[in-house]
């Protein structure tokens, strides 16, 4: 019945994500609520001027609608799924306030740093909150061995540095066409194996429901694009990871499973670095996969070899954890 559940879940999700489309895109057409491609950026991208943002509205409701009809359906709510939606939702409002910036008042830059960064602790420290209250354990584990230790009030600084952290990372990671919503499906259908393997049966649908979303969302999100996610998506589906990895007590083992996220963000970070204390750049620009842009390589070649070494993080994930 279960394994039933988790496939028409997908299926849900992937659908309603592709019927709310010919709806939303055209919505966000006749409001012109187009993409700004800045200037620094490769060339290739000037071309994708105007084509519609904010299409991660469409992965939210898909999330949102799909988990509570299924878990109503096969369970109930638990204090777990509360915690993913409002997660999910916090980021994904926080990261529509600044598209919205963006596109609608013509900031390119949107929400200043200061303000994006106090709207996620806000969030985070109210996910902790009510994380601790209802009795969750603060103790994290050593992927793939039986030894863990209590952080106890540090927990909070973790739960603060994941959620900020991770959900900056992903929104880095969405740069290309299908890029993420590639990227970010094979890393929760890993942590919706990894939920199952741990009997977190709301967790999972939760995971699943994610993956039909973006891969309905992938569909109009591939090269070439007809909508982008924006931050309104890649905020969301950055907090909603870390959320799964906190609540299935695979913190550490976030970084392998989100290592193409992990990997973007160091890249930005190196390159920062380099050039302020010796005035050279690493890459010739970051995050990584512009470097390999301007290379040569195709984006389409870009976005699915970063594809498959999401896949290979993911498998090492699951066999170091399950196996």
């Amino acid at each position: 019945m279960l394994e039933q559940a988790i496939l028409i879940t997908i299926a849900m999700g992937f659908l309603i994500s592709v019927l709310l489309s010919p709806i939303i895109i055209p919505f966000l057409r006749r409001l012109k609520f187009g993409q700004s491609i800045r200037e620094e950026g490769p060339k290739s991208h000037q071309k994708k001027s105007g084509t519609p943002t904010m299409g991660g509205v469409m992965i939210i409701i898909s999330i949102i609608i799909t988990t509570i009809v299924m878990t109503g359906k096969y369970s109930e709510l638990s204090v777990e799924m509360y915690l993913l939606l409002f997660v999910t939702l916090g980021y994904g409002l926080l990261g529509f306030l600044d598209d919205f910036i963006k596109v609608v008042m013509k900031r390119n830059l949107g929400l200043t740093s200061r303000q994006k960064l106090l709207g996620q602790v806000i969030i985070a420290i109210i996910f902790y909150l009510v994380f601790t209250q209802y009795g969750f354990s603060t103790e994290i584990g050593i992927p793939g061995t039986e030894v863990s230790f209590d952080l106890g009030w540090g927990y909070v600084i973790l739960v603060i540095f994941m959620l900020v952290g991770g959900s900056n990372a992903v929104n880095l990671t969405d740069g290309l066409d299908g890029l993420l919503s590639g990227t970010a499906a094979i890393a929760f259908g890993a942590f919706a194996v990894l939920a199952w393997n741990q009997s977190q049966f709301d967790v999972a649908i939760f995971s699943v429901a994610v993956v039909g979303a973006v891969l309905g969302f992938l569909v109009f999100n591939a090269h070439p694009a007809k909508v982008f996610m924006g931050d309104t998506g890649s905020l969301a589906l950055g907090g909603a990871i870390v959320t799964i990895a906190i609540l299935t007590k695979l913190e550490i083992l976030l970084v392998l499973i989100g290592g193409v996220f992990v990997i973007e963000t160091l890249s930005v970070i190196l390159q920062v670095i380099s050039y302020k204390t010796t005035g050279k750049r690493i890459f010739k620009m970051s995050p990584l996969h512009h470097h390999y842009e301007l290379v040569g390589w195709s984006e389409w070649r870009v976005v699915v070899t970063f594809w498959m070494v999401g896949l290979i993080f993911a498998v090492l994930g699951i066999y170091i954890e399950v196996w």
